[in-house]
């Protein structure tokens, strides 16, 4: 490792994988660091795929990291994590978020659910590095009370490996997460720091030709809701419409297949598909090695 630290933040449009990355560079400012960050743009669209540079020290050149460069490599999705896999240095570690985002096209058959999607084998990232971790950030952000404050809990995960105070991280998320979600921002960065050890190392990611046994459940939040109709239009199956109040819900939620294309492109986060239990199974977690 060179007198520069390196971290590659790694995810798809819409999980806040850019806001963690500004979190993460403002709390190693406050600690003293000589800061350099770099990150990719152009992905309001949602799904795309983001990746953040971030390296720090007493002098730092660039914030570029290198094949091979990457100290720790924090993934906020799944396949993302294997696409980056290659930048991790031999003895670098990895947090990995076991959250499976579906890229559209690649479902082959929505209803029986045909996927190429990467198996969730732990080994595959063990094998590359010295020390990896994962864990289901969402479903720890849920029980916080909102389960998109899982880029937060990745960072509580991510504090373990570097020197900053509990002070300097805590007033940089005060200063970037959305105001009224502080709070909740606080206890989801703490409980990634404090999550449990393993208890599953290795499952697959989604099954291949499972039937369909149960439509998911679909959330709707109308205090974000503005109306603006695309997920009614995006939606495959013609599941949802607009309500009296021009706001989106379920007209046909007995069709709909969890494509979560909904979820996606919502640009308002109004949107949260539960599976439910027949359809996801248990739930996966993992832990440091």
């Amino acid at each position: 490792m060179s007198d520069a630290t390196s971290l590659l933040l790694a995810g798809v449009g819409g999980q806040g994988t850019v806001l963690a990355s500004a979190i993460l560079a403002e709390a190693l400012l406050r600690s003293g660091y000589d800061v350099k960050q770099s990150e990719v743009h152009g992905m309001a669209q949602r799904g795309g795929s983001v990746v953040s540079h971030v390296r720090f020290g007493q002098d730092v050149a660039s914030p570029i990291i290198p094949l091979g460069g990457a100290d720790v490599l924090v993934g906020f999705e799944w396949a993302e994590t294997l696409r980056w896999l290659p930048y991790v240095s031999a003895g670098g570690s990895v947090i990995a978020d076991v959250r499976r985002v579906m890229p559209p096209m690649a479902l082959r058959d929505r209803s029986e659910w045909q996927t190429p999607y990467p198996p969730l084998l732990v080994e595959t990232v063990k094998d590359r590095v010295a020390h990896a971790r994962t864990i289901d950030a969402w479903a720890v952000a849920a029980a916080m009370g909102n389960g998109k404050a899982a880029n937060s809990v990745m960072l509580g995960a991510v504090s373990n490996l570097i020197d900053v105070s509990d002070e300097n991280w805590e007033a940089s998320l005060l200063n970037w997460v959305p105001k009224g979600t502080e709070e909740l921002n606080l206890r989801a960065f703490h409980a990634g720091r404090e999550a449990p050890a393993p208890i599953i190392e290795r499952a697959e990611a989604l099954a291949v030709g499972a039937p369909r046994r149960s439509a998911p459940d679909i959330e709707f939040d109308s205090r974000w809701c503005k109306g603006c109709d695309i997920c009614v239009r995006v939606c495959p199956e013609y599941s949802l419409g607009l309500n009296e109040d021009a706001l989106a819900f379920a007209a046909k939620p007995e069709v709909c297949t969890g494509c979560r294309l909904c979820e996606l492109l919502c640009p308002d986060f109004a949107i949260t598909i539960h599976d439910t239990p027949e359809r996801r199974g248990e739930p996966i977690l993992g832990g440091l090695s």
